[in-house]
């Protein structure tokens, strides 16, 4: 099984806000702003629109349109899609990239972003960042694969509701989306997709940092498949430049490390 980092959600330069981490310990990933279908007004947590939870957070700030992308958490949309199945998709020089490293059946997507605690009360429209509180790279999600479909499978309009499912990424022949496993093949009992909430073991920034991370052995220059340095000088791990995804090497190290991000540091079920 291969393991695959995938950056997602709300950055500074896609959304510039950070994902909130929300009171109940929610890790909320943000879409990021787009020319897609959806607007976060059709998005939903709970009671609430996912621009009524911007409103709150960044009153300052206007959001539209967005591209939800990985499809991952289940009845967030307003209007539910009939037919709906978890998915991801890529495109260009990153879907090229996973391609090349032969992402495939039976791996699993990592999916991870830029979060900040938040305080305060949606339901009595308090809601508002922790400027106290760190901004951190946390693991908030997954999905093992099932299939790839490629354009040529998608012209029935059977994903008409991903945003790589219409438009002008069907011209292009890179264009694949990704579908979920029932079940973790390491874990029956789980679905092969979700979110997770906030904990210790799916932080991967170092204390006092922001993103610069632990130096965890799986994820260090010589254990990936992607040509990086790492640039900081007084330890940690940090690869500059813009990425989406990083195919960890398969090793007994990433397996161990996959199993800790699911059930915390003893890496058992």
């Amino acid at each position: 099984m291969k393991i695959i980092i995938s950056r997602k959600g709300f950055d500074t330069s896609n959304g510039v806000i950070p994902n909130p981490i929300l009171p109940d310990n929610t890790l909320l990933s943000m879409p990021i702003p787009s020319d897609d279908l959806l607007s976060y007004c059709d998005l939903q947590y709970g009671d609430f629109t996912y621009s009524e939870i911007l409103n709150q957070l960044a009153p300052k700030r206007s959001y539209d349109k967005c591209h939800l992308d990985p499809d991952i958490r289940e009845n967030v949309r307003v209007n539910p899609v009939v037919g709906w199945q978890p998915a991801f998709g890529q495109v260009g020089a990153a879907q090229t990239y996973l391609k090349n490293r032969a992402v495939n059946t039976g791996d699993i997507f990592l999916f991870f972003g830029r979060f900040q605690q938040t305080v305060g009360d949606l339901g009595k429209g308090t809601l508002r960042f922790d400027k106290n509180s760190p901004i951190l790279h946390i693991i908030y999600g997954y999905m093992e694969i099932r299939e790839l479909i490629t354009n040529e499978h998608l012209t029935d309009s059977s994903y008409h509701w991903h945003p790589h499912g219409y438009g002008e990424r069907l011209k292009d022949i890179t264009n694949m989306i990704y579908t979920a496993t029932e079940s973790l093949s390491f874990d029956k009992n789980r679905r092969g997709y979700g979110v997770f909430d906030y904990a210790k073991h799916r932080v991967l920034t170092l204390s006092d940092k922001t993103a610069t991370w632990r130096e965890i052995p799986c994820l260090m220059p010589n254990a990936v498949e992607k040509n990086v340095k790492n640039s900081t000088l007084d330890g940690g791990l940090y690869y500059k430049g813009i990425w989406q995804e990083m195919v960890l090497k398969e090793s007994v190290l990433a397996d161990v490390w996959l199993k800790e991000v699911f059930y915390g540091t003893k890496g058992v079920c």
